[in-house]
């Protein structure tokens, strides 16, 4: 076997969608012959804990080494699962971080992961160092180790550093020193990975000296095993389900869709009482009282957070699944990795989605209902078709081999190749 030390920050037994791209590489890596060691947080207060994918971790024997650390996550470990606070207030403290931290505030974590990474490199022989990002200050450390050791440093981009939607710069020195911390990682680095088209154009206009064939697309994916380990649930009603998963934060809000769908309860009240909106995730005190306040309370089902294999479950239970990338500078970038584990069911999604990476995704998927994120009236009028389209049974299937190409175990093929080109130049 082959071995691979891994940076990520961001694994189970933590939750939410930040830790499934690595986790799945990682999963099915020794198919293929190599075996990943990975570093990743020791215990963390968290929005979100789920044992279903660390038993998946587990199972999967992959070689786990825990750090602790001063991030906030680690300080606040005797937290645990602590509950998302409203937008606003989220967003105050992450901004907060952004202007005290650079390139953010995971950077003494990564500091003792170098350490801990170079201590396991001098005791163990290693073929190759993959690392996952955010948080980028990973990439930082993760030079450091391809200098001192001579192996070829894989680097994985799961949003854009530079110019990403979430980016908070308050200063012109934040911008410049952002791109002097990310512009030696990419030099270092043997290849980039990214999720879609729009980061790695990104990448190429931003560092001219970078050739395209340095960066390589690797897009998100689904595992078919989640969907096979869990039966659909029957339904209790005739009715259409649609369902979101994920949490909202930033510009990614329910207000637009419920908004559409209170048009239709006055103009189609018919339509709407045969429609049953269900919502997976942590659905906060603001959603609610929007719901409440709009009157939806006998449309809406939440379900509220649950482990992964819980969630793939309802995914899999629903007629038709809503995702939403919001608009705004960045977001042409963004695939969401619901999105593409939506495409491991084969059912009809709604994609509210600007022009970007998830629409080109959603059209290609060929089962795709696309509208703008904000429009209301376009979003109301989809509500329509997908009644009548559900009525007829006449509801659309995606293309098979689109599918397909997002399964895990071909992406970590794919991943696998990039490693074993450079054990050939060795």
């Amino acid at each position: 076997m082959f071995k691979v030390l891994v940076f990520a920050y961001y694994f189970p037994p933590m939750g939410l969608s930040g830790v499934q791209r690595t986790l799945k590489f990682t999963k099915f890596m020794n198919r293929f012959n190599w075996e990943p060691t990975v570093i990743t947080a020791g215990s963390t207060g968290y929005f979100a804990h789920d044992e279903s994918l660390m038993k998946e971790a587990e199972e999967a024997n992959i070689n786990i080494i825990r750090v602790g650390g001063k991030d906030p996550n680690s300080v606040l470990k005797n937290k645990g699962s602590m509950k998302m606070p409203r937008e606003w207030i989220r967003k105050f403290y992450s901004n907060v971080s952004k202007t005290l931290f650079i390139p953010d505030n995971k950077k003494f974590w990564s500091k003792k992961a170098y350490k801990t990474a170079r201590e396991e490199l001098m005791k163990n022989n290693y073929d190759a160092i993959f690392v996952s990002a955010p948080p980028f200050s990973t990439f930082v450390e993760a030079v450091k180790l391809k200098e001192e050791f001579d192996l070829p440093l894989i680097i994985d981009y799961r949003d854009l550093w530079l110019g990403n939607h979430f980016a908070f710069n308050p200063t012109p020195y934040h911008k410049y020193k952002h791109k002097k911390l990310e512009d030696p990682a990419l030099r270092k680095s043997d290849k980039i990975i990214v999720i879609n088209r729009r980061i790695k154009e990104r990448l190429l206009l931003q560092y001219p000296f970078l050739s395209f064939e340095d960066v390589m697309i690797i897009p998100q994916g689904f595992d078919p095993e989640d969907f096979e380990k869990v039966p659909a649930i029957p339904k209790g009603n005739n009715k259409l389900h649609i369902l979101y998963s994920g949490i909202f934060y930033e510009k990614i809000t329910p207000k637009y869709f419920l908004k559409a769908f209170k048009k239709l309860t006055i103009e189609n009240p018919e339509v709407a009482g045969n429609i049953e909106l269900q919502f997976v995730g942590h659905f906060r005190k603001e959603n609610q009282k929007l719901v409440k306040k709009l009157d939806l309370q006998e449309f809406v089902k939440e379900h509220g957070y649950l482990n992964h294999l819980y969630a793939a479950q309802k995914i899999k239970s629903a007629d038709v699944l809503w995702a939403m990338v919001g608009k705004g500078p960045g977001y042409e970038t963004v695939s969401t990795g619901k999105l593409f584990e939506y495409f491991g069911t084969r059912k009809p999604i709604i994609a509210c989605v600007p022009d970007g990476a998830a629409k080109t995704a959603a059209e290609e998927y060929g089962a795709s209902f696309i509208v703008e994120p904000d429009d209301i009236d376009g979003i109301k009028n989809l509500f329509l078709k997908l009644n009548e389209l559900y009525k007829k049974h006449e509801l659309p299937i995606p293309n098979e081999e689109f599918v397909e190409k997002h399964n895990r175990i071909h992406l970590t093929e794919e991943l696998i190749k990039q490693f074993q080109f450079f054990l050939k130049e060795m």
